[in-house]
């Protein structure tokens, strides 16, 4: 990818009080008793489908759409699908204040923009961002806007290695790029 930013439609998940969802597992992303899928453009339909609130998100989801979630996202089983289902609705990116590191490290193997927010909880309690508002996102500088409410955010940038799998396309695509 050349982009170095995104603009996009961000989908806050909270549960029914207004407050991010922290832990979200890998079954809550992408159900086990899916797992025998294997085409991409498949696992887009299953996205949170195990998620209390969320299970219609893939109906509603847009390409290019942003996802913010509590601490801890990603947790549980290794399950590549968890990061696939997000890639088949062509969601831009990913920000929460941390992630399961297994998540982390198959999201930025598979040139997927994820990103950590420090400040997520304290920007969607205050009502800074929520659900449906315009953000952008500097992949680089870690400056975030949210163009719907005027106000400027900040995320953790890329570090140099995400974003050169990034630029290629996938953690593949960069061990190739060294033999060019």
């Amino acid at each position: 990818m050349d982009t170095t930013s995104h603009r996009g439609r961000i989908w806050v998940l909270t549960d029914k009080s207004g407050t991010l969802i922290e832990d979200i597992d890998t079954d809550q992303i992408f159900h086990n008793a899916f797992l025998h899928i294997t085409e991409l453009a498949e696992m887009g339909q299953y996205a949170l489908g195990n998620l209390e609130g969320w299970k219609d998100f893939p109906k509603k989801a847009k390409p290019g759409d942003i996802v913010a979630a509590g601490r801890n996202f990603g947790a549980g089983s290794s399950r590549q699908q968890a990061v696939d289902c997000f890639i088949a609705l062509k969601v831009g990116a990913i920000l929460a204040p941390s992630y399961s590191s297994i998540y982390f490290r198959n999201a930025v193997n598979s040139g997927f923009p994820i990103l950590r927010c420090g400040e997520l909880d304290s920007l969607t309690a205050g009502r800074k961002l929520e659900s449906g508002d315009e953000v952008e996102v500097d992949f680089l500088s870690g400056k975030g806007f949210n163009l719907t409410k005027n106000s400027a955010f900040s995320v953790e940038p890329m570090s140099a290695v995400q974003r050169e799998i990034f630029r290629e396309g996938n953690l593949f695509a960069f061990g190739r790029s060294f033999g060019r």
